[in-house]
């Protein structure tokens, strides 16, 4: 069954830019991706999925219920953090998480605190006095303790710590084995493989990929910098793979895609006094798939 199924789904807004013909469905128990860069459309994909805001035309579906006239209904089922969380300043955490989980209609108090504890959450601060960070874990524990059948994240990990990310990504694993299906938005790579089983890329509002992290794994170049002892001919490491080749004194950057022996071995030869080799980030990926699209 597929918990999210969206036809044609598009939201204008005048001349700037919302969403076109966003076709995707996601299926019941996945981990989906929806990856692209800021100002792609994903929180408008999200906030149209949630009925905050109303298609222009086109039509989405959640639990099988379209998303605009059964809204509140299929509320009761999903937990969302948006990617920036305001609250009154004046409330304790845990008076707003009891007033979040009262329109839940079911007693949350054993998993508020069993989320708080995991993400190192003090319950009776004020949220005035929180930072950044600490308001974001609040979100987290605000869109989990319902223990929703379907979990929505925009850019859930801006602000948290590597520890904290880590631990989020551990509760989220927890929750997806217990069954909830996630939508997981995000402009980081590395976040969406560790989490995702499919992905679809969005580019200025238009879905272009839709695919299996694994594939997009496969396909996947490596960024490549190297510093030289002596200055190379800039085109030595033009072989077959090699792309956005740049050489600058005693430094080459590029990308790699291919057999990682083949360019290790070419590199070998060469005297390098370092050399960095890094995942490419989403951007990069983006213009690979981009420039293909184009």
């Amino acid at each position: 069954m597929n918990v999210i199924e969206t036809n044609n789904l598009t939201k204008s807004y005048g001349k700037s830019r919302g969403i076109v013909d966003i076709n995707f469905s996601v299926k019941e128990g996945e981990v989906f991706g929806f990856i692209g860069p800021n100002g792609a459309g994903k929180s408008t994909t999200i906030r149209t999925l949630l009925s905050l805001i109303y298609p222009t035309s086109g039509s989405a579906k959640i639990f099988g219920k379209d998303v605009v006239e059964h809204g509140p209904e299929i509320k009761k089922e999903i937990g969302y953090l948006p990617s920036e969380v305001f609250y009154y300043d004046n409330m304790k955490v845990i008076d707003l998480l009891k007033y979040s989980a009262s329109f839940y209609k079911k007693d949350c108090t054993e998993k508020i605190k069993y989320l708080a504890e995991v993400m190192n959450l003090d319950l009776n601060k004020k949220i005035d006095d929180l930072s950044f960070g600490n308001k974001k874990k609040v979100g987290i524990v605000q869109g989990l303790l319902h223990e929703p059948k379907l979990i929505i994240l925009d850019e859930p990990t801006s602000g948290l710590d590597p520890l904290m990310q880590q631990k989020f990504f551990d509760l989220l694993e927890e929750e997806n084995k217990k069954g909830a299906t996630i939508f997981f938005s995000s402009h980081i790579l590395s976040e969406v493989q560790r989490l995702c089983d499919r992905v679809a890329i969005i580019k200025e509002g238009r879905i272009i990929k839709l695919e299996k992290i694994s594939t997009l794994k496969e396909n996947n170049y490596k960024k490549f910098k190297i510093e030289t002892i002596s200055k190379l001919d800039k085109n030595y490491f033009n072989i077959a793979g090699v792309n956005k080749l740049e050489s600058k004194g005693n430094v080459v950057n590029f990308m790699f895609k291919g057999n990682i022996n083949t360019i290790m071995q070419k590199i070998a030869t060469v005297d390098i006094s370092n050399i960095w080799i890094d995942e490419p980030d989403l951007e990069e990926i983006f213009m690979h798939y981009y420039s293909k699209e184009e």
